[in-house]
């Protein structure tokens, strides 16, 4: 017969591999520290066998570092970036109250009585006409007509005055020896003179100019300003009233001429003269008292 019968052959494979695991458990206690099993040659056929598994062992364990590696590289790229964003935790990145409650339900307001309603109102427009524009324009002509006017006036006043000015009779008063009824008689000397806007001559008077004029003579100096002289004088009532006195009204004033009249320099176009006083709003204040 050729071959080996199958009950050789069983034999023959029991008996080999026998030897390998005998082989592999001499292997084994030699590698054990303190062992003192001598060592078993091993058969070809146990050394290639052993050689493989040591392989697949190593093949193992690098397989499953690099599976390792693998899965923290994939979970690190995974992770987004602001969670490793630095300072992505600090409380001004947290969201707040106020949001959490918008977010969580709705808000009301509770509005107090004593809260006052702002007052609403309209703007008032007014509107300029033309008729007004013109009245304006004409109003401001003749204005300045009049300022020219009075300017011509003064030039010429000046040219045709060359007496003693109220300096010089500061300077040297002719009547030294002050009384009033001195000062009305001196006063009436100048009626008929015209009236003229800022004049304080005989070549012209305005109210204050005439009387301011008048009293330098008698050594007292006085402000051109009807306001003025009235407030350097003494208030008496009009009962005590003499001529001499002064008449003082609102932007107007002369000398009291007895049973209720006024000599003084009316207005432009008029001359200097006694008349009526023509209203009540005045009040009486003498001088050098």
């Amino acid at each position: 017969m050729s071959g080996a019968s199958p009950r050789t052959s069983q034999s023959l494979s029991n008996r080999i591999g026998k030897r390998n695991v005998a082989a592999a458990a001499s292997l084994n206690a030699a590698q054990q520290p303190g062992s003192e099993v001598a060592p078993v040659a091993a058969s070809p056929s146990a050394t290639t066998t052993l050689a493989s598994t040591s392989r697949l062992r190593r093949g193992g364990v690098a397989n499953v570092a690099v599976m390792t590696m693998a899965v923290g590289i994939v979970g690190t790229l995974a992770i987004p970036a602001y969670a490793i964003a630095p300072g992505s935790n600090e409380p001004q990145f947290s969201e707040t109250a106020q949001t959490k409650l918008t977010k969580a339900q709705a808000q009301s307001v509770d509005v107090g009585d004593d809260v006052i309603a702002a007052a609403v109102g309209t703007d008032q427009l007014s509107v300029t006409t033309g008729e007004s524009i013109r009245q304006a324009a004409e109003a401001a002509a003749a204005a300045e007509a009049a300022r020219v006017a009075a300017e011509r006036a003064m030039t010429s006043y000046a040219a045709g005055y060359s007496g003693p000015s109220v300096g010089d009779f500061l300077a040297n008063p002719p009547y030294p020896n002050f009384d009033l009824a001195s000062v009305y008689s001196v006063a009436t000397q100048y009626i008929g003179v015209p009236y003229v806007y800022g004049g304080a001559t005989p070549a012209g008077f305005d109210c204050s100019g005439f009387v301011m004029y008048v009293y330098a003579q008698f050594g007292v100096g006085m402000p051109h300003s009807s306001s003025g002289q009235g407030a350097m004088g003494t208030p008496i009532s009009q009962a005590d009233a003499v001529p001499g006195d002064l008449v003082i009204m609102s932007g107007h004033d002369g000398f009291y001429a007895g049973n209720g009249n006024i000599l003084h320099a009316p207005y432009e176009g008029a001359s200097v003269r006694v008349q009526p006083i023509w209203t009540s709003s005045y009040s009486i204040v003498r001088i050098g008292i």
